[in-house]
This record gives C-alpha cells, structure tokens and sequence, in this order.
C-alpha cells in the first residue's frame, strides 16, 4: 500500500501568474475509437515495459444483456455507478484536508479544486475501462491550467492522488504519468450534440460547499440521441435516510446516498459504501401550504428574492432548505421536500452537466422538471443548455399552481424593473 501523500495545493496567485498554456494535442470534436491510450505504467512492471506503456484494456462488465434486469442500461448503469463512487473516493480524502490555498478561480469565478480535476480522471478512466464502443465525455473540466508556466506542483499533486486512490480501491492495476493525467482529463472536451451517446459529467458539482466541507454530488450522466437515458449522483455528505440537517445527519444516520436512475426503469438510492437500493418516489403533497422547497445555498448562484415571492404567491409556510449541488435534486426525488428553484442571475447560460444527472432523478422518481415556460429541458444542443428563464421540479399535483406563481413572479419582477 503506497503512503498516503500529505495534501499540497497551489496558492490562486501562482496559477493567475502563468504566461501562457501549451498547445493542446486534442480537439473538441467527438472523441476517436478506439479510445486514446493514457501514459499509464502497470504497477510492478519492468523498467522496459513502463518505457513503453501498454494500451489501457477495456474491462467488459458480466452481464451486458438486459434479459434479468429489465433494464436496457444495465451495463452502462453499472459503470456510471462505479465511476462515481471511486471519485467520490478521492474528493473525500481531499475535503477531509481542503485549506483555502487548495482553490484556483475560473474564467466564470467558480471555484476549483483538485479534486475537480481528480474526480473528472476517475470517472473517465472508470467508463473506458467497463463500457464498450465509442467514447464521448462531455465535462466541465480541461487541462488548460494545468499545462501553464507554473502549474507542475499541483499537476504532481493531481498525479499523486488519482494514483493513491486507484491503489487504496484496487479495480485498476496501473498508475497514471503526468501527461497521461493532462490527456485523461482532456476526455471530456467532447460538444455533445443530438446524435450517438454521450456521457455528461459535472466531477465536483457544488465546489464552494465543497469547500466549506458541506454538500455537493459527483454527477454524471448519459445521452442517447439528445435524450438523458441514465443518470447518477454520489452525495458524500447526506445521509442515506432523509434531510434533517442539510449539512449534518440526524443522530445515527448513515451518511453518503448514491441516486440513480435509468429511463422507464424508476429511481433508486442506496448508500455509498455499499446497500441494497430502494426505490424512491418525490413526495405527494397537493397542498403548497404543506410543501417546503429547496434552492441553492449561495444567493450567487439563484435569485433568492425571486424564490421567496414565488413562495408567497403559494402560500409555502416552510423556509426555504439551501443546499449545495444536484444533491437537491436526490432530496427531492425521494421526497425530503416538495418544489425545487433554480433563477440564475441574468446573463448566467446553465451547463448541461449541471442538471443531466439530476432532472432523470427526478422525472424516474414520478417527478416534473421543466424551465420556467413549462417547458421541457433539451440537453441535445451541445455544451449549454438554453430555457426560459429558470428550472424548477416538482410532482404531478403541485406543478399547474407552481407554474402560475412562477410565472406571475417573474412577471412583476419584470415590470417592476423596467421601472427603474
């Protein structure tokens, strides 16, 4: 077993400071089959043979035949699932240790960790090695930092801990090189798009909970034809049971819920490290006064003033439960609370990776997740997604009078701005 390597992380400046980047091998277009090797060398192999590493193996999952389970997904369900959980692996090592100095900003100020680059190498290495055919990763991540003047300490420190994670899991006998870590990440440059299957990965949604060690979920996702067919989020910190606090447990609790879910096959959680799963279904509350919604944790992230008048409008009793991530969307499809919202601040475009994983959650657990039109989320048009306005979730019954109040918000928000 390798020695734990102690976390050391690069102050913002350093990085800020860098000159230039170094010109990238790969372009955004669809990713070639067979899949790229990454420079890996084979634990305990020669020095001859880590000169000239062999090809990554595909590792076909057992069972690909949907014959048992019903579930045409099966294979891909199996992989998405043991993906995220060894990524959440490492972001719990990392968090366990995070300081303030670990976090660089990106162009749109949110924040990034190691951690977010380690996670989206898992989880990339994990679906080349158990699925079969081509291979599209569409990320929120890519090497550009990490190839400036200045970046090689944390380019070792990534290397390090993708390598001692793969050591203490034991699935993957090999360790990556450092430009095997730039060319891994690299794999999540594809645009997505309307046709063939594309994986959709946020590896640390809900970084500045992250941070402040609360929650956030590794989320990923798969489409089929501009359609979400399968999604997952790991939610290391919240509890495998329900929300008592959102940022703690309730006495005794088991905590770390891994959702999933596959279309026309339901929803399901089970814990982290390991359960049986159970079928979850959003809560059936017909009455607003009754239902309590979640939001985002930062105001940054969501127009809080706007959430709290579509509240009055229904008459919702409850405050407002504020968490971090797509773990509010595995809450609600299990039915912790009744209405999610989501109204990004003007001129904010909403990632695909942001909601893939999360809205197949819900729609699989008996729930409704559209824009603020009422209309239904299109994750074919590449990277972004483009809606009206905001996102909300909610069940069958609640979702006629939420749309009105949304609606009737927006407009008064609307009008009472061009006033100004």
């Amino acid at each position: 077993m390798a020695a734990r390597v102690g976390l050391l992380f690069l102050p913002h400046a350093v990085l800020a400071s860098s000159s230039r980047a170094l010109t990238l091998t790969q372009s955004r277009a669809r990713l070639p089959h067979p899949p790229p090797t990454f420079p890996t060398h084979r634990r305990g192999a020669s020095s001859s043979s880590a000169a000239s590493p062999p090809r990554l193996r595909r590792r076909l999952l057992p069972v690909r035949a949907m014959a048992s389970s019903g579930n045409p997904y099966a294979a891909e369900l199996a992989a998405a699932k043991k993906a995220v959980t060894l990524a959440a692996r490492l972001c719990k090592t990392v968090q366990q240790n995070i300081v303030h100095s670990g976090i660089q900003s990106k162009a749109d100020k949110s924040p990034v960790t190691v951690a977010d680059y380690g996670s989206q190498i898992l989880v990339s290495l994990a679906l080349m090695m158990e699925v079969s055919g081509p291979f599209s990763l569409v990320a929120e991540e890519d090497s550009e930092e990490l190839r400036k003047d200045g970046a090689e300490e944390i380019l070792e420190e990534i290397t390090d801990l993708v390598n001692e994670t793969l050591v203490d899991d034991g699935s993957y006998s090999m360790s990556f090189s450092k430009e095997g870590i730039l060319s891994a990440i690299d794999n999540g440059k594809s645009e997505g798009g309307p046709t063939g299957r594309h994986w959709v990965l946020d590896p640390i949604d809900g970084t500045k909970g992250f941070v402040r060690g609360d929650q956030y979920a590794i989320a990923l996702a798969l489409l089929d034809e501009g359609k979400v067919v399968l999604g997952v989020l790991a939610c290391p910190n919240l509890p495998l049971s329900s929300i008592s606090n959102p940022n703690g447990s309730s006495s005794g609790d088991r905590i770390g819920a891994l959702f999933s879910a596959t279309i026309d096959c339901g929803a399901e959680v089970e814990s982290l490290d390991g359960s049986p799963p159970q079928k979850i279904s959003v809560c059936s509350i017909d009455n607003p006064v009754n239902a309590s919604f979640f939001e985002s944790y930062e105001s940054a992230h969501s127009m809080h003033d706007l959430t709290s008048s579509i509240a009055e409008k229904l008459g919702v009793q409850a405050p407002p439960v504020r968490i971090d991530s797509q773990a509010k969307y595995g809450a609600l499809a299990r039915g912790d609370g009744a209405i999610y919202l989501r109204f990004p601040h003007k001129g904010y475009r909403e990632k695909i990776w942001d909601h893939a994983a999360g809205s197949i959650v819900v729609t699989e657990a008996g729930g409704i997740v559209t824009d603020a039109a009422g209309s239904n989320l299109d994750f074919s048009q590449g990277r972004f997604l483009d809606l009206d306005t905001g996102i909300i979730a909610t069940n069958t019954q609640l979702m006629p009078s939420l749309l009105k109040a949304v609606q009737d918000a927006i407009k008064e928000k609307n009008h009472a701005a061009s006033l100004l």
